[in-house]
Order: C-alpha cells, then sequence, then structure tokens
C-alpha cells in the first residue's frame, strides 16, 4: 500500500489540526480568483483521465473477485450465484495457501498496471481495499489452524445450515446439485478433521465445552430420518428441508412425483451412508480428544504463539492500532459511564433499591418474559416485529439511502439452536430473491427479556444490519467486492450505533426499554474487559461470567453462553463497541465542524455508501464529507 490505513488516517487528522481556521472578522465571504481557461480545461481532461482510469480499474477489480470466487462455490450461492452449484469449497491447508497467492499475485499486478495518484478518491479507495484484503490475508496465514475447526457453530453444523439458507431448488438440475453437495460432505469433512487433528498435535485445544457444544450439534444434525434408520423418529433437520424443496419443485410442475421420489432415494442413501459415516468419524475424535482438553477454559494466551495470535485478532477485528491494555481501559471507563446512565433510568422507573438489586429484578420478575411455550414464542416474533414496522416509518427522517431488500424474523433451526445464544443476522441474496433474515434462538424464553426486544431489534434489523448490509450489497457505482467485503468493527459498530440511533428516532419510549439499550450497551462495553480479560490478562470462566452479571442485568444464561462464545471466537466481541465510538466520533467531529449545516441524512448515506470499509478509512470519506459541505 502507498501507506498502512492507519498513518494515512494520522496524516488527515494532523493536517486538519494544522489548517488555518477561517477569517470570522470578514463580512462576507472572500470570492476565488478566476481559473485560467487553459487550467480549466487542464483540470476537467485529468478528471476525465482519473475517471477512466477508475472505470478500468474498477472492471480489472471485478474480474480479479470473479476468479476469486472460483475457489469458493458456496459465496456464489450465498450471492445467488448458481455456478458450481454442486460443488462445496476445499478446506485443506493447500487451498489456503493458494487463496493466498492469488492474491498477492493480483495486487502485484494491480499496483503495475494502475497508477494510485490518478485514480479518483473512490478508485484509490478500492485500491486501498483490494491491497488491505491482502494485508489481513497475509497477517491471518500463519494463525490459519488456531481456530477451533469443530467448535460452536463449526462445520458440521454450517454446512446443513447453508443447504437449508441457501441451496434453492428452482429446478431438476438444482436437485441434482443438492444431492451432489451432500455426497461432497463426506470429504469436506475429513480435510477438516486432519486439520483439527493436526492442530490438537501442536498444542491447539479449544475447552472442554467447545468439545461438548459439537457433539451435542453433531447428535443434532444426525438425529432422525434418515440418519436413524427407525422411520418413527421425526425427520432430521436437512431431510425435512429437501423434502419441502422438492415438493415445491413437483408443485411448480419442474419434476414429476417419480423424479422426485428417485432424489429422495438417492440423498437418503447419501446421507444414511457416507454423509453419516463421516460425522461417526468427527464425533470419535472428538469424543476421544476431549480427555486431553482444559476442563477450566483458558484464553488463547495458552496457545502455541497466543500472544501474537490475539494481537492479530484484535487488528484484524479493530482494523484499528489498539493494544489489548488500551481496549481493556476503554471497556472500564465505558462500563462505569452506563453504569451511572443506568442509576437515572432506575430511578425514572421508580424502583427503590440499589443498582445491583436492579439488576436482579429485570433478570427475574416473570412480568418481563414470555412463557416458555409455542404461543409465548410467537408474540415475542410478533412484538419485534411491531418495532421494526414502526422504525421503518421513521427511516426517511434519518437516512437518503433506503434498501431495496426485505427482511424477516424468525426462530433459528432446532439443530443449531442454543439456550441463551446471541441473535443474529442473515443476509439476503443481493438480487433480492431471497430476504434478510434475524434470527432468535427461542429454545429457552427465560433468556429473552422483553426489556431487549426493542434494541436488539434495531441491531439486528433496520436501521442496524439489515440496511447496512442491504444497501451494501445494493451498491452500483462500486466494484463487486465491495459491496461483499466486511469488516468486523464498522458491521458491528454500526449495528451497536443503530442501537444508540434508535433512541432520536423515537425509540425506547418507556423506561424498561431505554434500561434495555443502556444494556445492550453496557453488554459491549462489559466485552472490550472480558474479551481482552480471558485472551491477554488470563482471567477465567467464573471471573468472567462475575463480573458480566456484576455489571449488566443480561440473565444469567445468556451470559455464560456470552462469556463462552469469547473464550471460543478471540477478539470479535471487541470490535462492536470500537466500531459504535469511531462511528460517533465521526459524527460528533462533523456536527462540530458544520454546525447547523450538518445534515443526518447526508452523513448516514456517506457512512452507508461505501460498504463496509475500515475505520480509518470511514473517517477519512466523512472528513472529505465535511470538506465539501464547507465549500
Amino acid at each position: 500500500m502507498r501507506a498502512s490505513f492507519y498513518s494515512l488516517f494520522s496524516l488527515l487528522l494532523v493536517l486538519s489540526a494544522c489548517s488555518e481556521p477561517a477569517d470570522t472578522a470578514s463580512t462576507s465571504p472572500a470570492q476565488p480568483a478566476a481559473m485560467p481557461a487553459t487550467e480549466q480545461a487542464s483540470s476537467v481532461a485529468q478528471s476525465s483521465t482519473a475517471e477512466q482510469l477508475t472505470e478500468r480499474l474498477n472492471s480489472w477489480l471485478d474480474e480479479q473477485y470473479d476468479a476469486q470466487l472460483d475457489s469458493s462455490p458456496m459465496t456464489r450461492t450465498i450471492l445467488g450465484d448458481k455456478t458450481d452449484y454442486g460443488l462445496l469449497d476445499e478446506q485443506t491447508d493447500a487451498a489456503a495457501e493458494r487463496e493466498l497467492e492469488f492474491l498477492r499475485d493480483s495486487v502485484a499486478t494491480m499496483r503495475s498496471e494502475f497508477d494510485y495518484n490518478a485514480l479518483t478518491e473512490d478508485g484509490k479507495l478500492s485500491f486501498d481495499m483490494w491491497e488491505f484484503s491482502l494485508e489481513q490475508a497475509e497477517a491471518a496465514y500463519p494463525y490459519r489452524n488456531h481456530g477451533y475447526v469443530f467448535g460452536r457453530g463449526g462445520p458440521h453444523a454450517s454446512f446443513p445450515s447453508f443447504m437449508i439458507s441457501f441451496h434453492r431448488i428452482d429446478t431438476a438440475a438444482d436437485a441434482e446439485a443438492y444431492i451432489s453437495r451432500l455426497r461432497g460432505i463426506d470429504d469436506v469433512l475429513t480435510d477438516l478433521l486432519a486439520r483439527a487433528q493436526q492442530a490438537a498435535a501442536d498444542g491447539i485445544r479449544q475447552p472442554a465445552f467447545g468439545y461438548e457444544f459439537a457433539i451435542q450439534e453433531i447428535g443434532r444434525v444426525t438425529s432422525g430420518v434418515p440418519f436413524n434408520s427407525n422411520d418413527d423418529t421425526p425427520n432430521s433437520p436437512i431431510w425435512t428441508d429437501f423434502q419441502g424443496k422438492l415438493e415445491a419443485l413437483v408443485e411448480s410442475g419442474d419434476a414429476t412425483a417419480e423424479q422426485v421420489q428417485a432424489y429422495l432415494d438417492e440423498a437418503r442413501d447419501v446421507l444414511s451412508g457416507e454423509v453419516m459415516a463421516a460425522y461417526d468419524e468427527v464425533l470419535a475424535w472428538l469424543e476421544t480428544d476431549r480427555q486431553y482438553a482444559s476442563e477450566e477454559a483458558q484464553g488463547v494466551w495458552a496457545l502455541p504463539n497466543g500472544q501474537d495470535y490475539y494481537n492479530q485478532r484484535l487488528r484484524q477485528m479493530t482494523t484499528v492500532e489498539l493494544s489489548a491494555d488500551a481496549i481493556h481501559n476503554i471497556g472500564l471507563s465505558e462500563v462505569d459511564r452506563i453504569l451511572g446512565e443506568m442509576e437515572v433510568v432506575k430511578d425514572e422507573a421508580g424502583f427503590d433499591g440499589s443498582l445491583q438489586e436492579f439488576f436482579v429484578f429485570m433478570r427475574e420478575d416473570e412480568q418481563f418474559y414470555y412463557p416458555n411455550t409455542e404461543e409465548g414464542r410467537q408474540e415475542y416474533l410478533d412484538y419485534n416485529q411491531e418495532h421494526l414496522d414502526f422504525i421503518a416509518e421513521r427511516l426517511p427522517e434519518f437516512f437518503g439511502r433506503l434498501p431495496k431488500a426485505s427482511l424477516v424474523v424468525r426462530r433459528v433451526e432446532a439443530f443449531r439452536e442454543q439456550d441463551g445464544a446471541a441473535q443474529h443476522y442473515r443476509q439476503g441474496a443481493p438480487d433480492g430473491s431471497r430476504p434478510g433474515v434475524f434470527y432468535s434462538h427461542m429454545s429457552d424464553m427465560s433468556t429473552l427479556a422483553k426489556w431487549q426486544i426493542e434494541d436488539i431489534a434495531y441491531h439486528e434489523g433496520n436501521p442496524g444490519h439489515h440496511m447496512q448490509i442491504s444497501i451494501q450489497q445494493e451498491l452500483t457505482d462500486v466494484p463487486r467486492f465491495r459491496t461483499q467485503y466486511r469488516t468486523t468493527a464498522y458491521t458491528e459498530g454500526w449495528g451497536l450505533y443503530a442501537e444508540w440511533l434508535a433512541k432520536e428516532m423515537g425509540g425506547y419510549q418507556d423506561p424498561y426499554s431505554e434500561f434495555g439499550r443502556l444494556a445492550g450497551e453496557i453488554w459491549r462495553a462489559v466485552r472490550l474487559v472480558v474479551d481482552t480479560g480471558i485472551h491477554s490478562k488470563r482471567w477465567t470462566e467464573a471471573q468472567s461470567v462475575d463480573y458480566f452479571l456484576a455489571n449488566t442485568p443480561i440473565p444469567e444464561g445468556a451470559v455464560r453462553s456470552e462469556v463462552q462464545r469469547y473464550f471460543a471466537n478471540p477478539g470479535q466481541a471487541t470490535a462492536y463497541k470500537i466500531g459504535m465510538l469511531n462511528i460517533q466520533e465521526a459524527r460528533a467531529r462533523a456536527e462540530e465542524a458544520l454546525g447547523s449545516d450538518f445534515d443526518v441524512r447526508g452523513f448516514h448515506d456517506v457512512v452507508l455508501g461505501a460498504g463496509a470499509v475500515p475505520l480509518p478509512i470511514m473517517h477519512a470519506r466523512v472528513d472529505r464529507w465535511i470538506s465539501e459541505q464547507q465549500n
């Protein structure tokens, strides 16, 4: 890169600080001298050349992204592209090395064929982003086996989830591709098992509870027909999915009943045979290797090169240069600030007691929970939809760009559902053929407090993830890779910023919901403390849970699930609050610089209009926008 994003951002701040203030004593703005005609012509020519070069770069990057997608047919499917529809992604070390070499060669070619300084500002951003993808890949490559392969939500669960959520069957050929992918599961699981075994031999093992998660998930995936030969048992999730999609094929007239029966017979043989055998092999290894795992959970500091791995994860997740100590201290400061705001809301709610007692009241009082029944679950989903409908009416007042994609709220599929696990969003297809989905884990309704509903709905739906990701996917004036590239700090930072913004938009009208908003924010502040505590300061699981419970009203079941997630996914939890703080900082800077001329719709369009960029690039875009508004 011409300079790292971090040094580029620092340079922009220095230039801003050194610029001279406007002459406030002047009674009228000075008029610029007229540009000579020859200079005007030169400027127009340069602009035209820059736009042409940027257009050529965009086309070239689209070609590169398409070539990159050749190594991931599953990503193509997620994007609504049926190329290589019957294949799964290769999961070997050799495949990872090939993908890295592709990026190295691609970036080298880009540097040699395109003059960075001759591009438009948006062209430079695309150039920087493609370089950034290589920079991140290079940094992560040495630790490619440090991630726990068969941890919670690993490939044993994500493969069936992928088939259910993304593999559409619109034609007979799609059904054949579905079966082809089922045939590929055993080879991919075998490759992943080899990587997990090598990692274990190198001393890389997840805590014991991670093994238990995976074992339970495999049990849920492979329970029922056709994995279980007893036809009296319920259908397995993937069998239910395949049957339902084939029935629709018959109804549409794209396949006969005889064809469908042949597909079912073939899929039954594959699932009960080679797929079940592969799952049994993974399960046997997990049960054997579990005995070597630490019963007392340890952070990644206990792994080979664990501290370096954690530092790389922090850089990857936050996109800024902050040490574990710095992030820990930011978290402690934010926790203290938010606790003070919670005291105020507690008093507004008329609660007579300490904040800790209020936490217990909010966690345990039955009025804050729906019954653990199907009726209670439907009420919960309906209440989420009410808030999303309310906020949707307010969006045009705060945003110029609006998402075109639809949004639905659903319960997580049974085989991957976990008590107290975090709710989440899954993107829709860029062409609108598949809606965005806001998922809730609803197996234990005692972990889903009513006072959290509004806050989480705004985070996962609108104006949060659904809005940000849908707008990004719908961008038409940028290279295609930028419509799909994600940086966690930006994406999750926006989700948390959206929770905060929703108050300005009229949300959280009762004190309990406002307390829920603050609970959501302090939850992410606590994450800064706990994640760095676990992986840098060697906190125990019990120590982490105790800190969480002492400083949030989050139900204990959800807290324990959260803490175990931090052990399994180091650094990811720090991205939310760091991202939010940076977006708030950029907005405050714009409001101060523009005063009464500040337009919140324009600000949001600038932040959302380039995709999920690293935070320093987001700041640079906002600074340019401020300058344009001032001129």
